[in-house]
């Protein structure tokens, strides 16, 4: 992964498959959406909560049509713009990579989307296992890596002693907290970045998607709601797997797989005492207590 300046207080973030510079030229319209989350932070989540407050509960394309990845370079960028260009609705764009590298534009609103770093680290272990790396060369051009996995403990202790920086890689620890201290930076001192918590969402989707209904201006008649809250649950998302997973050039083996249990607990759970004790102390030296208590256990900030 490369780390260049590529625009004047815009930083770029390259991976295998990925590069924010995408983003330089990006036409921004008013009413735009950003959805910027470190990966399995309940990206897709966050985009059909955001698909169904726009559309309502029949979406007109699949979502991933709907809210194309820009910074993903398996597609041509100008098939993706040109894509969203001729969104007649408000339009959705995701992105994996952290504000610093995306422009700021005023007529755009930001949600940020965070989640306990541990619980993100084993969803994104086992992610790895649904990924056809064959199928990711084929489009990117980039030759397959091979290597050995080890088991999800020994990544997991591994992941959390990994000092590769943000620009060496987005989903490191470094990464995953630089990601979430940006947004709640810019959260406090701009109107169009708010904060969303995976843990928030599951305690309470009907009142997350109303506070993003607030947040987006977004008008929804008291009856539709029931309809709208249940089209975003997970069994439902999973059932229409098809059209709703982010699966561009077919790079995934499994699209149903995509959709875990989307529990809680399950990394912190992995780690011995000693294991859990040293990596608490290491996240507590990356950002301000009240950025790390919020990713650790959210609650609605911004």
């Amino acid at each position: 992964m490369a780390h260049v300046s590529y625009r004047r207080g815009v930083q770029r973030y390259t991976s295998s498959d990925e590069d924010s510079a995408r983003w330089e030229t990006f036409p921004f319209r008013s009413g735009d959406i950003v959805v910027s989350t470190r990966s399995k932070s309940g990206t897709t989540w966050v985009q059909m909560i955001c698909a169904l407050l726009v559309h309502g509960p029949d979406l007109p394309a699949p979502l991933g049509e709907l809210s194309p990845w820009l910074d993903h370079a398996v597609a041509p960028l100008d098939r993706v713009v040109g894509r969203l260009e001729g969104q007649p609705y408000r339009r959705i764009i995701k992105t994996h990579t952290p504000l610093d590298g995306v422009p700021i534009d005023p007529r755009a609103t930001y949600l940020v989307v965070g989640r306990h770093p541990l619980d993100l680290a084993v969803s994104l272990y086992h992610q790895g296992d649904n990924i056809d790396r064959e199928r990711v060369a084929e489009l990117t051009g980039v030759p397959v890596r091979r290597a050995t996995r080890p088991v999800l403990h020994e990544w997991l202790v591994e992941w959390t002693r990994d000092e590769t920086t943000p620009q060496e890689r987005m989903d490191s620890l470094v990464g995953v907290v630089h990601h979430a201290a940006d947004a709640w930076s810019r959260a406090e001192s701009t109107d169009n970045v708010t904060l969303l918590h995976y843990a928030d969402l599951r305690a309470d989707l009907d009142g997350e998607m109303r506070r993003v209904a607030d947040v987006l201006g977004v008008t929804v008649a008291e009856d539709r709601w029931p309809a709208l809250v249940a089209a975003a649950g997970f069994d439902r998302m999973r059932d229409r797997a098809e059209t709703v997973v982010p699966n561009a050039g077919g790079v995934l083996k499994d699209p149903a797989r995509f959709f875990r249990s989307g529990g809680t607990g399950e990394g912190a759970a992995t780690l011995s005492d000693d294991e859990l004790a040293a990596y608490q102390a290491r996240v507590a030296t990356m950002a301000r207590p009240e950025v790390v208590a919020w990713l650790h256990e959210g609650t609605a900030r911004g």
